[in-house]
C-alpha cells in the first residue's frame, strides 16, 4: 500500500535532475514510508483495558497462534452454559470485528465450545466469552484456565442492492448439508 503512495508521489515530482529535486524526493519518499508503516502499525494494533483489577492480559501463546487467548477471572462448575467475565474491554484494530473461537483442547477433550461470538468494531464494554457445555458431567474452570481465542478479522461491508433476479448457481437453493452429500 505504501508503494503505490510512494511511487505516486515520486511521479508527482518533478523529472528535473537537479540535486535540489532529488534531495526533495528522497525527504519526500521516507516520509510516506514513514507515515505508511506507522498507518498500518496504528490499524494492526489491538488496544486492551484493565476494567477489573484481577484481570489478566491476553496473551499469544506462540508466535504462530492466530488469537489472543483469554483467562478466567475465578473458579466456577458449570453444566450447559456460562458467560465467562474477563476484566477487560478492547478497541479491535480498523477494518476489523473480532471473533471468539474456541480452543481445540477444550473442545475435543471436554466438549466445551463456545458460542455467539462475534464482536462488533465499536463495542467497548466488557469482553465476555459464551461457554456451552456438551458433555453429561459439571466442567470447572480455573483461574488462569485458557477459555477462547479472540480472532481479529477484516471484513467487507457491501453496499445493499436489491435486484429482481439472482445469478444462477449449480448449488441453487439446496443448503444445510447438501454440500456432504455425494449429488444434488
Amino acid at each position: 500500500m505504501f508503494f503505490h503512495k510512494a511511487k505516486l508521489l515520486v511521479n508527482c515530482l518533478s523529472t528535473n535532475n537537479s540535486k535540489l529535486l532529488l534531495k526533495i524526493r528522497m525527504v519526500s519518499l521516507e516520509s510516506v514510508v514513514v507515515a505508511a508503516l506507522e498507518d498500518d502499525e496504528r490499524r494492526s494494533q489491538l488496544s486492551y483495558k484493565k476494567i477489573k483489577k484481577e484481570a489478566l492480559a491476553p496473551f499469544l501463546g506462540r508466535k504462530v497462534l492466530l488469537g489472543q487467548i483469554y483467562i478466567v477471572l475465578r473458579n466456577v462448575l458449570f453444566r450447559l452454559k456460562y458467560l465467562v467475565p474477563t476484566g477487560i474491554q478492547i478497541a479491535l484494530p480498523e477494518g476489523c470485528y473480532g471473533r471468539i473461537a474456541p480452543r481445540s483442547g477444550l473442545a475435543s477433550k471436554n466438549f466445551i465450545d463456545v458460542g455467539a461470538g462475534v464482536i462488533d468494531p465499536d463495542y467497548r464494554g466488557e469482553l465476555k466469552v459464551l461457554l456451552f457445555n456438551f458433555s453429561d458431567a459439571d466442567f470447572k474452570i480455573s483461574v488462569g484456565d485458557r477459555i477462547a481465542q479472540l480472532v481479529c478479522t477484516p471484513f467487507v461491508k457491501p453496499a445493499l442492492v436489491e435486484v429482481t433476479n439472482l445469478d444462477e448457481t449449480d448449488r441453487g437453493d439446496n443448503g444445510f448439508g447438501s454440500t456432504g452429500i455425494s449429488s444434488y
